[in-house]
């Protein structure tokens, strides 16, 4: 799977391409599939979203779940703990594999 995501123009905030638009939230993601660099190239060019760029993901029971850290902890918010990220609801430090079979993150990386 892969989704498309930016970086909204007046706030600075990460949005996800949802196939007719931009949200603030990972899990209103659509597969973008080999569209994907059209589609960045389109709305990067309609001046509606900053550096948009394809990544890969997973889709999950909960949604689509990018399969790099370094993208679900960019999805989660600033890199502070994290329950206390802008959107604590997305769990980063479980894999796409950890999230289909509903398994904890590693116990030294889980909140307290």
């Amino acid at each position: 799977m892969k989704i498309l995501t930016g970086q909204d123009l007046a706030s600075g905030d990460v949005t996800w391409w949802t196939g007719s638009g931009w949200s603030l939230h990972l899990f209103d993601a659509v597969d973008v599939g080999d569209a994907g660099p059209a589609i960045a190239a389109a709305e990067e060019k309609a001046l509606r979203v900053n550096v948009p760029y394809v990544i890969d993901a997973t889709q999950t029971a909960d949604g689509p779940m990018p399969a790099h850290i370094k993208d679900r902890i960019r999805a989660a918010g600033p890199t502070v703990h994290p329950a206390f990220g802008i959107h604590p609801e997305i769990p980063i430090l479980k894999t796409p594999a950890q999230h289909e079979n509903n398994a904890d993150a590693p116990s030294e990386v889980k909140a307290n």
